[in-house]
């Protein structure tokens, strides 16, 4: 079963059977076992009388290491390994949570309350506080609301951006990551 390398078919470029260049190469049986150096010539041959594939699989290795295996089988398994891989992963996306220094303890409870869901749902949080008018002269207000969310929040975030003033608009920023599971 020979068959040609297609560079469009393959992204990661894997060689196959009469597309592998070198000379000798390093030798791995269908069943995992260690064949040893030969030449392409042998590899290939011991390959055709299997019905298998001569895939290269560490081209960078000196002498490159190639496996006789059936090639459509690694495709498929190197994909379904990708897909996996990507399913396990998570985006971590920033939500934002904006408050007024004269916020109401109640409003303070509900915004704190979506910070939580957001920090559990293995989000970042940024939370700022909106100045406006004569509340620019009183900034310390601020920074005392993002003190006690932070401790607020300290049982499931940790302090990833310290609070800092931020352009002419006078916002208050802090950044809260969620802490790691242990």
């Amino acid at each position: 079963m020979t068959r040609r390398w297609k560079p469009e078919a393959d992204t990661d470029r894997v060689r196959v059977n009469r597309a592998i260049k070198a000379a000798q190469v390093r030798v791995i049986g269908d069943d995992g076992s260690q064949i040893g150096i030969v030449s392409i010539r042998d590899a290939l041959e011991l390959a055709e009388e299997q019905g298998l594939d001569l895939v290269e699989v560490a081209p960078n290795a000196k002498p490159p290491v190639c496996k006789i295996i059936d090639y459509g089988k690694f495709r498929y398994e190197r994909t379904r390994r990708a897909r996996n891989a990507r399913k396990k992963q998570h985006t971590v996306e920033v939500k934002e949570i904006r408050l007024r220094p004269k916020i109401d303890d109640h409003d303070y409870e509900f915004k704190m309350r979506n910070a939580r869901k957001f920090l559990k749902a293995r989000n970042k949080v940024k939370v700022s506080v909106l100045f406006r008018g004569r509340e620019k002269s009183h900034s310390e207000r601020g920074q005392e609301l993002l003190e006690r969310m932070a401790d607020d929040l300290s049982d499931v975030a940790m302090i990833e951006q310290e609070p800092q003033m931020d352009g002419r608009s006078m916002i208050l920023i802090m950044v809260l990551a969620p802490k790691q599971l242990s």
